[in-house]
């Protein structure tokens, strides 16, 4: 028995939730119990408020609302839905059709317009049936693409707009092959995650996956970063030293922010580049490397160059393969999904009881790319301010955006 009820209840999971919204209480009871019967998990409401209320605290699938009732009707509950639940499937049913009700319905984006008469149960039926359908390869499709990011490493990067699904594609194509790459794109919007997913695609994944910020050094100190040297080289040398060079042997070398470096030491660079071999500093012989270069910078190479702040023929060296990693700002359709990971990632770790980002809350993360940019550009590659938002921020205003309600925040 029990067995038999933990298989209803794993069932009634799969099946999509339905929400009926009418008037009328016995087209209420006649679809509940409809689509009861073949499992679906099902909600009513009797008017667009009750409704409402109900789309705030849960996830529906498939809203079936008639058009025509007291107060606000379904046209309006159908554009609310596009705010608060764009992912679900929206039905309108009518007894009374017109042409501006459908012109107004479709406007809005209703996804079936059925007409309310004898054979209404069998339209909603097969209309069920092939959204249930649809979602159930969506959710093997998006399996099988989270188990494929999962194991090429490109889990790490959250994103499912068309600019990321570009650059997945790019990290895919270059990845195989041993030539260097040029990450661009400002800061904070993960060049970094970027890179090692191109290292963990690559024939070089066993080997190591070594990074530096070039900008985070004085000459001096970077020359002997990335070279080595031999003891006695200089004072405070006691003893050899690899550089990073020879510690990524077969495997990547991640140069952040390589746009800060001198061009004293672009000099050197280039000639490992061209070369393959490194001399570490107070040494007399050289060694080769076998090391790829992905580089990234936040600047503008063209104004670098032309402004004479770097080498044009070091450039090409190391722009074999461009990758422009665009800024949050211009994928806006990955912030719900940013927020809901970065949500999930601290809510146990940071013991704060939310359990999921309301239409409001997502509404007023958006809008900061008006009023905070560098908040934006700091979501993709770096979630500290993100979660200081979130977190702080609920922390504050409880009734504004975050709160441990059950169904929202």
């Amino acid at each position: 028995m029990q067995g038999t009820k933990a298989a209803i209840k794993e069932t009634e999971r799969e099946m999509p939730h339905i929400l009926v919204v009418d008037d009328e209480k016995s087209i209420c009871e006649l679809l509940e119990i409809t689509f009861r019967k073949e499992g679906h998990r099902v909600e009513v409401a009797n008017s667009v408020e009750a409704a409402k209320r109900k789309l705030e605290s849960q996830i529906f699938d498939i809203i079936i609302s008639d058009i025509r009732m007291p107060g606000a009707d379904g046209v309006d509950l159908l554009k609310l839905a596009k705010e608060i639940a764009p992912g679900s499937f929206f039905l309108l049913i009518t007894g009374v059709p017109t042409i501006e009700t459908a012109i107004a319905a479709i406007n809005s984006g209703v996804d079936r317009y059925v007409i309310k008469d004898h054979q209404l149960v069998d339209q909603l039926r097969r209309a069920v049936h092939e959204v249930s359908e649809n979602l159930k390869w969506k959710k093997e499709a998006g399996y099988l693409r989270r188990e494929l990011r999962r194991l090429t490493g490109l889990d790490k990067i959250i994103g499912q707009s068309s600019k990321m699904r570009a650059i997945f594609d790019m990290i895919q194509t270059v990845a195989p092959q041993s030539s260097r790459v040029l990450i661009t794109g400002e800061s904070g919007t993960g060049k970094e995650l970027v890179a090692r997913a191109i290292h963990e695609n690559s024939v070089r994944a066993q080997a190591p996956f070594i990074t530096i910020n070039c900008g985070a050094f004085p000459e001096t100190l970077l020359e002997s970063e990335l070279f080595g040297y031999m003891k006695g080289a200089f004072t405070g040398a006691n003893d050899n030293r690899r550089g990073l060079f020879q510690a990524a042997h077969g495997g990547t070398l991640f140069m952040d922010e390589i746009g800060n470096m001198s061009l004293t030491m672009q000099v050197k660079l280039y000639r490992v580049l061209q070369e393959g071999k490194v001399r570490p500093i107070g040494s007399t012989e050289e060694s080769d490397v076998d090391v790829r270069i992905i580089a990234a910078t936040n600047k503008e190479f063209e104004k670098e160059i032309a402004e004479g702040r770097f080498r044009e023929d070091l450039y090409y060296r190391l722009s074999v393969i461009p990758i422009q990693v665009p800024p949050l700002r211009e994928r806006r359709d990955d912030i719900p999904l940013l927020a809901r990971h970065f949500l999930e990632r601290f809510r146990t770790t940071m013991g704060k009881p939310i359990e999921r980002i309301s239409p409001e809350g997502m509404t007023r993360l958006e809008s900061y790319g008006n009023r905070q940019r560098d908040f934006l550009e700091s979501v993709a590659g770096s979630d500290r301010r993100l979660f200081g938002s979130i977190l702080h921020g609920g922390a504050r205003e409880p009734d504004r955006g975050f709160s441990s309600r059950r169904g929202g925040f």
